[in-house]
């Protein structure tokens, strides 16, 4: 076991799409293990946030964690703003923090703006080492321009290599502390006094099969728990 205190389950896993049963089988697991969970989805419409609000009660969870866009919706900043200012009295009623994520879709300035404009503590940002390299900001800007509003960390370790061809280059996932981000030194510009979640997050390249996949991101976890462990985290 990997002996975790928080463990985030984003929309890989959509938790709006459990029956009751399978919502209380996983709340018990959690409690008997000692985890503090964290939840999120994507999206930002009103129904979805308040859906997901209701969810963190149920897992006493204090942050959800959001993306702006899904595949059917793209609204812009100024819309997204709209749509979080209406539910925004119902987190702030209940204690808990909505971190928006930065991803290629809008730029990390946007996001600060974004988060800035709503003027509210239970409002900030889940940065993500990598996600934003598809807009061409690089992990240093990433970090430098959101940390300050941090609540929650992806830490997403990736290298970059050139393809057989020579023509081009691939970024892929790395085992946490293995690759090119400098962890210690992300870790070192996460706000003072905030009580931000380190999570790990990680991009497998698929092996074989799925079963030897599955290996090789249980063996990426078991090494990057242990690295981070190592850099202070808990």
């Amino acid at each position: 076991m990997l002996k975790v205190r928080v463990v985030q389950v984003a929309d890989n896993l959509p938790l709006h799409k459990l029956d009751r049963g399978e919502l209380s089988d996983a709340r018990d697991q959690a409690a008997s293990l000692g985890l503090t969970i964290e939840i999120g989805t994507r999206g930002v419409e009103p129904v979805r946030l308040r859906r997901y609000l209701k969810l963190a009660a149920w897992f006493n969870a204090v942050l959800v964690r959001t993306l702006i866009h899904t595949l059917r919706s793209r609204p812009s900043l100024e819309q997204a703003e709209k749509q979080i200012r209406e539910v925004l009295p119902e987190f702030e009623a209940q204690g808990v923090t909505l971190g928006i994520e930065n991803y290629e879709s809008h730029s990390c300035c946007g996001l600060v703006a974004l988060v800035r404009r709503l003027e509210s503590r239970q409002v900030g940002v889940c940065l993500d080492t990598v996600n934003s390299l598809g807009a061409l900001e690089t992990p240093q800007n990433v970090v430098e321009t959101l940390a300050p509003l941090t609540v929650s960390l992806h830490v997403k370790d990736f290298v970059i290599e050139r393809t057989p061809s020579r023509m081009g280059f691939v970024v892929r996932g790395a085992p946490a502390g293995s690759g090119k981000l400098d962890i210690p030194w992300l870790l070192g510009k996460m706000p003072p006094g905030n009580d931000v979640s380190v999570i790990l997050e990680q991009w497998p390249p698929f092996r074989a099969s799925v079963e030897a996949t599955v290996a090789m991101e249980k063996e990426w976890a078991r090494r990057g728990i242990q690295y981070l462990r190592s850099c202070g985290c808990a």
